[in-house]
């Protein structure tokens, strides 16, 4: 980025952009301000050891249960019942491609001390910024209202009815206010509550994997072979559904930040090198862990479902004549029992409540990482200083006031219909994501020696325009089925800003890759910027 000089702030002389020490707050500030990750972790002294390893354990835990909200469970029993195993590999591809973007998003954090949003706050003009929070905000909504219905339906269910959707979603939001503050305890007990919370899905929907005995043979044909026979544009519209349920944008504003929990001296080469290598083992390691919980869960319903029509799982199934007596015990309603709950149809009581208590603990972690990126995000865009509980309550108010509207108006059908108009919100945002952290790793005067090399900055690119490509076609095929000339006007113009809005940070992000022709009033550039004195050089 182009270095401008900026007036004295405390006293010291700064740049605008700082590529290792975030620059001095201008507000004055009566006390110390309190962040959520304030504690940091000592890193002990060694080579390469598990100790070590353990130290670094936490981030991307908390990173990795993005992959393992409502919404990705809902994408994963849909492809299951539409597709069987085929789009296993699709799911296997999404998770690759979340690591390689995870790992940017964590360096990011490592070599700068900042988080994306405060990088974005630092880089972009005022209005680009503020258009870019409001974006990054709807994604967090959306996904905050498949989270908080999530759990309300898992309520709902546990209770055999007699916790209303709209009690469970002002109980989900209760109990998110008190997990939160765990990290007054201690950051560590804080990620291994969330570790918990993952070990809980892992067992509820590992059992209803060995209940069900999926057939091991297609499971792996359809993990490890790219190919979907017999699959037409249903089929298709599910594949895309994967990559956008996977990949969220709000996850790699999240994992920026959540990196800095460790204490790690950045004027030293070797430990930021260090910490980049343990990052990514972990990174890896928790993304494995939530693919295997996914392919649980997809597996689950391939074997039961695929291949069955509702009508045949009403008639058979869920008729108050068949064979399961449970169903009728449950469910007055039979088209409810095909609406994700038809395990207990199967299986009888046990396998629903496991399964329940399974989307309660991905909902509720969920829930709680999405508040903390709500938290980042704003916090960094805006460069608000206000005490926690009022980051806490505002964050929460914008996100939950929409769906607890919706909970008490709506059922659980129209709740379950309401999944793909968020995932196709979320789609959409997530050039608002992926193009801002590649355009930063990849300028030298930002990361120094740890900007991303050639091979990352063409494979992170194309990798980026096919994620954005996929979600796009995602979006018209939703837009396409509305059947309404309005909305077709509305979704034209609308269409119209956002591309020329993704048209202005893809011209800097092509600028920051190297793309010199381009560089034509832009603020980016590649030239070596020059640092405040506080900044000095890297350990040799």
């Amino acid at each position: 980025f182009l270095i401008k000089d900026s007036p004295q702030e405390n006293g010291i002389q700064t740049s605008q952009y700082s590529a290792i020490s975030p620059p001095a707050s201008p507000v004055a500030q009566d006390e110390p301000f309190s962040t959520y990750f304030e504690e940091k972790v000592p890193i002990p002294e060694s080579v390469f050891s598990f100790r070590k390893l353990w130290a670094f354990t936490g981030p991307g835990f908390l990173m990795s249960i993005a992959y393992l909200d409502p919404g990705n469970i809902e994408s994963d029993l849909q492809s299951g019942a539409k597709a069987g195993f085929k789009l296993l590999w699709v799911l296997l591809g999404a998770t690759i491609i979340g690591l390689l973007l995870q790992r940017l998003a964590a360096r990011l954090g490592v070599v700068t001390g900042m988080h994306l949003a405060e990088v974005c706050n630092r880089q972009y003009p005022t209005v680009p910024r503020i258009i870019l929070w409001l974006m990054v905000e709807l994604a967090i909504i959306g996904s905050d209202m498949q989270e908080v219905i999530g759990c309300a339906i898992a309520l709902n269910l546990l209770s055999v009815g007699r916790i209303p959707l709209w009690a469970g979603v002002l109980i989900t939001i209760t109990d998110t206010f008190v997990f939160l503050f765990l990290d007054k305890y201690g950051l560590r007990k804080l990620e291994a509550f969330f570790g918990f919370l993952i070990t809980v899905m892992a067992i509820s929907f590992g059992y209803e994997y060995v209940l069900v005995k999926p057939d091991q043979g297609e499971l792996l044909k359809g993990m490890f072979v790219p190919y979907c026979e017999g699959c037409g544009p249903l089929q298709l519209e599910q594949a895309v559904g994967i990559v956008g349920a996977v990949i969220m944008p709000h996850n790699i504003y999240l994992h920026s930040a959540l990196v800095k929990s460790r204490d790690v001296d950045r004027k030293n080469k070797k430990e930021v090198k260090e910490a980049n290598k343990y990052f990514f083992i972990e990174s890896a390691v928790a993304l494995f862990v939530s693919f295997l919980i996914n392919v649980f869960v997809v597996a689950v319903f391939a074997q039961a479902f695929y291949n069955k029509t509702n009508m045949e799982v009403v008639s058979f199934l869920c008729h108050p004549l068949s064979k399961p007596p449970e169903c009728k015990y449950m469910f007055s309603n039979p088209p409810v029992c095909v609406q994700g709950v038809v395990l207990g149809c199967f299986f009888g009581p046990a396998a629903l409540y496991i399964w329940a208590i399974g989307i309660l603990a991905a909902g509720q972690s969920s829930t709680m990482t999405g508040t903390y990126s709500g938290q980042f995000v704003m916090e960094g865009f805006l460069n608000l200083r206000w005490s926690r509980f009022a980051r806490v309550l505002l964050t929460r108010s914008i996100a939950i006031t929409p769906t607890l509207l919706v909970a008490i108006f709506q059922d659980v059908q129209h709740l379950t219909g309401m999944n793909d108009f968020l995932n196709v919100l979320q789609s959409m945002q997530l050039p608002f994501a992926l193009i801002p952290i590649l355009t930063f790793t990849s300028l030298t005067s930002i990361m120094n020696d740890f900007a991303n090399g050639l091979v990352w900055k063409i494979s992170g690119s194309i990798v980026i325009l096919v994620v954005c490509a996929i979600n796009m076609y995602f979006v018209v095929v939703y837009v396409t089925s509305l059947n309404s000339v309005l909305l077709y006007v509305l979704s034209a113009l609308l269409s119209v800003a956002y591309l020329c809005f993704v048209g202005y940070l893809a011209w800097h992000c092509l600028v920051a890759l190297g793309v010199s022709c381009l560089d034509f009033g832009s603020r980016v550039s590649n030239r070596p910027a020059v640092f405040i004195e506080e900044q000095s050089e890297y350990d040799s």
